[in-house]
């Protein structure tokens, strides 16, 4: 997402994004830095497939990147962590988002 005013699409994939108490949740997790998905996985008590499902809307909607990188012992190792963003959302907001909208 761009600064300043995002698109109507932009908007509803963030609002959909975060309309989940699991990925708020791991926002909330990565807000404190950047964390491998097995690690992530166990500091949230929830399955690896299930936060892998949650880590790709939120990197659908912009508000996570990954990396991958090798650790000491060979093995390849997810990382992700949360782009800053910041989004006041008002009903200006939503009629000049809207007005964008394509979905």
């Amino acid at each position: 997402m761009d600064e300043g005013i995002p698109t109507g699409d932009e908007l509803v994939a963030l609002l959909a994004a975060l309309a989940s108490p699991h990925r708020l949740r791991v926002v909330a997790a990565l807000a404190g830095g950047r964390n491998y998905v097995s690690q992530l996985a166990r500091d949230l008590g929830i399955s690896r497939a299930l936060l892998q499902v949650h880590l790709k809307k939120l990197e659908a909607s912009g508000l996570v990147t990954s990396a991958i990188e090798v650790s000491e012992d060979g093995k390849a190792m997810n990382y992700y962590e949360v782009v800053p963003f910041a989004v006041h959302l008002t009903p200006a907001l939503v009629e000049q988002s809207s007005a964008t909208l394509t979905v």
